[in-house]
């Protein structure tokens, strides 16, 4: 059916709390935190709205405190991820023939409740089950999954309204149709509000969905699925399922209706799953969209023009914060010469300065790392710097995951711009500064360039204009999203849609029109008001 274009209320980037001392939302926050301390909540599978038990019961534990179980969660087998498509597939018909208004309105309200009534819930869970300090949860789980549901609704909006032009006794349409089978949403931990776009920006334009959340944010994707359904999601339309991975690959990956697949994770599951995708074309009903946003190797390079307070100051925020759990996080930096000596003091007294723990405690800057794989993982490379030759660990280097799993801040200086920690992809607290001479600029610009397969975010920093446009020239290729004269994270939807390319993903914009655009199916449709009844064209007259 053709969908109706109207007016929607303006989105506008939600506001955020600050959480300061004496202020409402600081204390509504922290009896939150107590409330959902105190419980062990029951999370159920979720297919066709109905709640579902099986034999498979895991734990949802606070990475900072990780003897304290907040969630039981029901693990879907192959059944239950067979029912799921299933139930999506029962679904379709109606949902894609529902009027986009009023698959609208279930996701404008879902923002509503988020910014409203269920803030402190979304937020609290996002801190204990994700490890995020409050404002980390306050611009994730809050702000940001708000704006995705919002500015996706005007996104769909806009697309609706593109149409061809007609001429006389001809009118042309664009019929925006679901995907012809349904939709696969495989998200991950680290961000609350990507777990909730990714089943919701194909269901906006009237696909039907299969969700596997992260096993290790189960708990607030399951308040946001329980928050669709309160703004009246029909039943099948997204399907909750957290499950293992390997299984959802067997079974639902390899579905010959399988239409689309929308991802956040790692590079190295992204290509596994595009093999598997591959391997299995000849199956498939339709050519599958896929759309993945997976790792990053974030670098920072700083002009000999640059100030240093200013690089040290964004460099321990890009780096630190979330644990440097963030795709965007600044993992490697490029300091001259010149200015090393000031940048170093700055970011050993600032780094200093953070502390490191429970995040119910506000004084902390710092959480732990999501797990103990995660927390192994990380603290190899700082082991493998620690024993090498070609680094120094300046800050940092120390990690217990005794109560949680805390690893210190952690900034290592390395003499090899392909050291494996300028390299590698870390996923944790740990940032490697290469000191390059003043007179090597262009050598070390081909390290930030060629180094690493990735080509998620990057930052420049650098006072002269002449300077600045020659490393954005020179760098073009090496970021989808490029910050000059600030950190590498942060993006907000509607300002810097998120993305990148090479080994980071297929960039196609989270929280754009360029992303909702996949979603869709265009039909074209012409209407003749005037058919003609001849054959023969005035050519053929003889003369």
């Amino acid at each position: 059916m053709t969908n109706g274009i109207f007016k929607i209320p303006t989105p506008k980037n939600e506001p955020g709390n600050t959480y300061a001392p004496g202020t409402k939302e600081r204390e509504t926050l922290k009896a939150e935190l107590n409330r959902q301390s105190d419980i062990v909540v029951d999370i159920p599978v979720i297919i066709n709205g109905e709640n579902i038990k099986t034999d498979t019961v895991k734990q949802v534990v606070m990475p900072h405190d990780h003897q304290h179980v907040l969630a039981n969660y029901s693990q879907a087998g192959e059944k239950e991820l067979r029912d799921a498509v299933e139930a999506a597939m029962a679904a379709k018909e109606s949902w894609e023939n529902t009027p986009w208004e009023h698959r609208a309105a279930i996701f404008l309200k879902a923002a509503d409740l988020i910014s409203g009534p269920y803030r402190d819930v979304m937020n609290g869970a996002t801190m204990l089950g994700q490890s995020k300090t409050a404002i980390q949860a306050e611009i994730d789980s809050a702000q940001e999954l708000a704006d995705f549901l919002r500015f996706g609704v005007d996104y769909a909006n806009q697309i609706y309204q593109i149409q061809p032009e007609s001429m006389k006794n001809i009118w042309n349409r664009l019929d925006y149709r679901a995907l012809d089978g349904f939709v696969l949403a495989i998200s991950p931990f680290n961000f609350t509000a990507i777990g909730g776009n990714l089943p919701s920006a194909p269901a906006m334009m009237g696909n039907v969905v299969v969700w596997k959340p992260a096993t290790t944010s189960i708990l607030a994707n399951y308040y946001f699925m329980r928050i669709l359904e309160e703004a009246g999601l029909p039943k099948g339309v997204i399907n909750f399922v957290p499950s293992r991975g390997s299984q959802v690959s067997e079974v639902v990956l390899t579905d010959p209706r399988m239409a689309g697949f929308h991802f956040t994770g790692s590079t190295s599951t992204f290509q596994t799953i595009w093999k598997t995708v591959g391997e299995n074309i000849a199956n498939y009903k339709s050519y599958p969209r896929l759309v993945g946003e997976t790792g990053g190797k974030d670098f920072v390079f700083a002009h000999e023009t640059a100030q240093a307070d200013k690089v040290a100051a964004n460099l321990v925020r890009g780096a630190f914060e979330y644990q440097g759990q963030k795709c965007s996080a600044a993992s490697r930096a490029y300091i001259p010469a010149s200015m090393w000596e000031e940048v170093k003091a700055g970011l050993l007294e600032e780094t200093a300065k953070l502390k490191v723990g429970d995040v119910r405690d506000f004084t902390n800057f710092m959480g732990a790392v999501i797990d103990k794989p995660a927390f192994d993982s990380i603290t190899g490379y700082i082991d493998y710097a620690t024993a090498s030759e070609e680094a120094e660990i300046i800050t940092g280097g120390t990690y217990d995951d005794s109560v949680g799993y805390f690893v210190q801040p952690t900034i290592i200086v390395t003499t090899n711009p392909n050291f494996k920690t300028m390299v590698e992809e870390i996923f944790g607290p740990v940032l490697t500064i290469y000191v390059y001479e003043n007179d090597k600029l262009e050598e070390t610009l081909n390290a930030v360039d060629t180094a690493s397969m990735y080509a998620l975010t990057g930052a420049i920093f650098a006072q002269d204009r002449q300077a600045i446009m020659h490393l954005e020239r020179r760098l073009s290729g090496a970021a989808g999203n490029f910050y000059i004269n600030d950190k590498p994270t942060g993006a907000m939807i509607n300002q810097q849609p998120f993305g990148g390319s090479r080994g980071s993903g297929t960039n196609d914009k989270a929280g754009s029109v360029f992303n909702m655009i996949r979603w869709t199916s265009p039909r074209v449709i012409k209407e003749n008001f005037a058919p003609t009844a001849e054959i023969a064209y005035p050519f053929m007259d003889a003369e």
